[in-house]
């Protein structure tokens, strides 16, 4: 009986996040390659239109560079109401995250797409609730001196000290963190990934 092929999966991120997520799963990439493509979100386009549209073409952008390999990418965003907050640079963005975030709720977009090695793909988008407390000028100040916010998406890392501010959340954990896990391992098993 012939051996099946060796599959490879690449991950299509440079996140250290997303990388630890499927680690925790047991799944170890054979190469990571970060997407270069324009993030910026379209003129009228929706949260969740944004970050699905994005893990696609993360993923059908490193799947043409190595097209017999699977390909797995994602993409999170953060929208308070239809505004995307951004990809945190500067404290003084940071700041404006927090405070915009101060006591309400938001919502976390992760869309993730995958790439079969016999060209199969598939995507899907994971959508989670949180509602964070009411932070002081001095939670706020505290937070950004430690940088935990800074590249990432409505500056701040559930993962970290941000998580003391979540006062509940509604759906995928690892999510927020990055790669929503459970709809990951489907879509990978869904293209003909046997090690999901």
């Amino acid at each position: 009986m012939a051996t099946p092929p060796l599959q490879r999966l690449v991950l299509a991120s440079a996140s250290p996040r997303r990388l630890d997520l499927l680690r925790q799963v047991g799944l170890e990439p054979a190469e990571i390659i970060a997407a270069e493509i324009d993030e910026t979100p379209l003129k009228d386009e929706t949260p969740r239109r944004t970050a699905l549209r994005l893990a696609v073409a993360k993923a059908a952008t490193v799947a043409r560079a190595r097209p017999g390999d699977f390909v797995l990418a994602a993409d999170t965003v953060v929208a308070v109401g239809t505004r995307i907050l951004p990809k945190v640079e500067t404290r003084e963005e940071g700041r404006r995250c927090l405070e915009l975030l101060s006591g309400r709720a938001h919502k976390v977009l992760t869309g993730v797409a995958v790439h079969g090695a016999g060209g199969k793909t598939a995507s899907r988008l994971v959508e989670t609730r949180l509602h964070f407390k009411r932070l002081t000028p001095a939670e706020i100040e505290a937070y950004l001196d430690g940088g935990e916010g800074v590249g990432k998406a409505g500056g701040y890392g559930i993962q970290g000290h941000a998580g003391a501010f979540v006062m509940s959340i509604q759906g995928s954990y690892p999510a927020v963190v990055g790669l929503p896990l459970y709809e990951t391992l489907n879509l990978l098993r869904g293209v003909g990934f046997t090690a999901a």
